[in-house]
């Protein structure tokens, strides 16, 4: 019987990745990306869904998450902006999603879009949610 090949690095960036996504603001971070209707929120409605949290810190998590790969900026292109709304945007990246569904860290999807639908906005939200967004 053989074993998969996997070398300490490989091993190390599992627990890495796994240290990173655990991590209580950061799970919930995953959690608002996954939730969002087109899971590709901006940092103005993250904090929304996050008044616990400073932006400064849901900021530095992004950051965290975006480094070890789970999570994309994906930016509008200049001739799509508008003024009055946003052109940044965080998705779970390809890596990401593959990376969490390997680690069955996917399975409340479906649960997490119900519960961010109940979620009253504002208009500003509002507005923000029905802002275009990037192709993925």
């Amino acid at each position: 019987m053989s074993t998969p090949d996997r070398t300490p690095t490989d091993l190390e960036t599992v627990r890495e990745r796994l240290n990173v996504v655990t991590q209580e603001t950061r799970f919930a971070l995953v959690q608002d990306v996954l939730g969002h209707p087109a899971q590709l929120p901006t940092l103005k409605e993250l904090d929304y869904v996050s008044p616990s949290k400073s932006r400064t810190t849901i900021r530095q998590h992004l950051q965290r998450l975006i480094e070890a790969g789970i999570v994309d900026e994906l930016t509008l292109p200049t001739d799509r902006r508008r003024n009055d709304l946003p052109y940044k945007f965080y998705g779970i990246s390809e890596e990401g999603r593959e990376f969490l569904e390997a680690h069955d860290l996917l399975r409340a999807e479906e649960t997490l879009q119900s519960i961010y639908e109940r979620v009253e906005t504002t208009d500003e939200i509002e507005r923000y949610e029905n802002a275009p967004r990037p192709e993925r």
